[in-house]
């Protein structure tokens, strides 16, 4: 038997402002304990016997940030493929992606088993044993999804109706599935002993799936697959990537597969688990990650308070002081503070909305950003000049470019680079410079086996990250730097 988990992982996580930002989203975030959850994730999708793939769907502008993480989880090497979305068209379509490509590379028999980025489960002995009931129900034809047994009335979860009164092996035929609901109906939902939260979480036989998907959202099935016939794909002998066409993805419904499918099948099934499962949708979930003291304060960094209780503070980088307040939410980046009465928490989204409407940055990127040849931090900027420092991955180079705007000073702090200035080719070594002109075609490229860091500072009218032209790119990239 053929296991392919499937990781979707699309969400931006806007909830989790300022740390949760367009390029470096949800699943991104450093966590307490210095992991990250799509570290985790991965490492709980390659701990199953018969994995023969991991499947991770995601942005095509997160596809070299995310294949940094894989690494960074040192797992065992196992067969890699991306699927990757120009835009976000929502789970139907994702599913229905990784669908199409599993079969045609594995068959019907193969088992999928679609897992969340951004999720955290701290049970692994109970969440594997959840897949293996899973498992079993999907080789008989159900599709199962996880329901995690609710432990209050949450109104910011879907729930699951289970048919108690008829087991399938370890689980339940669902009913129907519910939305989020009021206080009210929630609690009459706990009440009731047989309503489960809807994790997010499935497995499927992929003949199952497909069979399913043509009788109950044939349209979404008939888009994905023309987008597929019209997208380009990208192989190796351990790696693919399929990058989908822009222009035919973007007419594929914009429907999660709960409605698409799982709400309309009535081959549904649930298993419900206990796993210590949290989609960590909110700053008040976050914070739960953290002990508390004896005021009922939680800190993630250096802070002191005075007369202050029940408060979360989340800052790394320097020391963060409350005196007299109390059930607050502090979370201190680089270059955006967010302060919230945690019985808002739900409510900083609309802060994003602001930022994107206004047009502002900060919802799309912190200070520093990563790119596939490494990082740049923005040090400090005003008018007329902009100071960053770069930092190359070994064996990694920018693209052949040229700005019309701006010129650039490069200093080396430590490394060895490979400069193109113009007609020029140079090695600079630590402590040794170069200026690259405006309208001077150059390139950057680290040629040894440590991180090359300078410092760039860029002088001209316009210092926008868009005056650019790439003549050349190893990546693929048509803008950004």
């Amino acid at each position: 038997m053929k296991i392919i988990p499937v990781i979707m992982s699309g969400g931006v996580g806007s909830r989790l402002w300022p740390e949760s930002r367009e390029t470096n989203p949800k699943p991104f975030m450093s966590l307490p304990d210095g992991d990250n959850l799509i570290r985790k994730t991965y490492r709980r999708a390659t701990a199953f016997d018969n994995v023969t793939e991991i499947m991770t769907v995601t942005n095509r502008d997160l596809l070299f940030k995310t294949e940094d993480e894989y690494k960074a989880a040192k797992t065992s090497s196992i067969v890699q493929s991306f699927i990757l979305e120009p835009f976000g068209r929502n789970t139907a379509a994702a599913v229905a992606a990784a669908a199409i490509q599993i079969q045609k590379n594995h068959g019907d028999d193969a088992i999928v088993l679609v897992l969340a980025a951004d999720h955290l489960i701290q049970n692994e002995q109970a969440f594997s044993e959840a897949v293996n009931s899973a498992i079993q129900l999907a080789t008989e034809g159900w599709l199962v999804t996880f329901g995690i047994q609710p432990e209050a009335p949450e109104t910011g979860f879907g729930y699951i109706d289970a048919n108690k009164s008829a087991p399938l092996g370890d689980g339940f035929k669902v009913n129907r599935f519910v939305e989020k609901p009021d206080l009210a109906t929630a609690t009459e939902y706990i009440n009731a002993g047989n309503f489960l939260w809807n994790s997010g979480m499935f497995c499927f036989r992929i003949g199952t799936l497909m069979e399913e998907m043509e009788r109950h959202c044939q349209e979404v099935l008939a888009a994905v697959n023309t987008t597929i016939s019209t997208s380009r794909l990208s192989e190796a002998p351990r790696y693919s990537a399929l990058s989908l066409d822009p222009e035919t993805f973007g007419k594929v419904p914009d429907i999660s597969i709960d409605y698409a499918l799982m709400e309309r099948s009535e081959r549904v099934a649930t298993i419900p688990c206990n796993i210590g499962w949290s989609d960590i949708g909110s700053w008040t979930a976050m914070s739960e990650l953290t002990p508390c003291d004896d005021s009922g304060n939680r800190f993630d960094g250096d802070v002191l308070t005075f007369q202050s209780s029940n408060n979360f503070v989340r800052s790394s980088d320097r020391l963060t002081s409350l005196v007299g307040v109390n059930n607050l939410i502090v979370v201190d980046t680089p270059d955006a503070i967010l302060i919230v009465d945690k019985d808002h928490a739900q409510d900083v989204k609309h802060i994003v909305s602001q930022l994107k409407k206004s047009g502002h940055s900060a919802h799309l990127h912190h200070r520093t950003v990563h790119r596939p040849w490494g990082t740049y931090t923005t040090l400090e900027e005003g008018e007329r000049f902009k100071i960053k420092r770069i930092v190359v991955k070994p064996g990694a180079s920018l693209s052949l470019q040229m700005h019309h705007h701006r010129s650039e000073h490069w200093v080396v702090v430590s490394g060895m680079a490979r400069v193109i200035n113009d007609d020029r080719e140079l090695l600079l070594d630590t402590n040794e410079s170069t200026f690259i002109r405006a309208g001077h075609k150059h390139r950057l490229e680290n040629p040894g086996v440590v991180d090359l860091v300078l410092i760039e500072v860029q002088c001209g009218d316009y210092l926008g990250e868009d005056d650019i032209v790439r003549f050349a790119d190893i990546y693929g990239r048509a803008d950004t730097k």
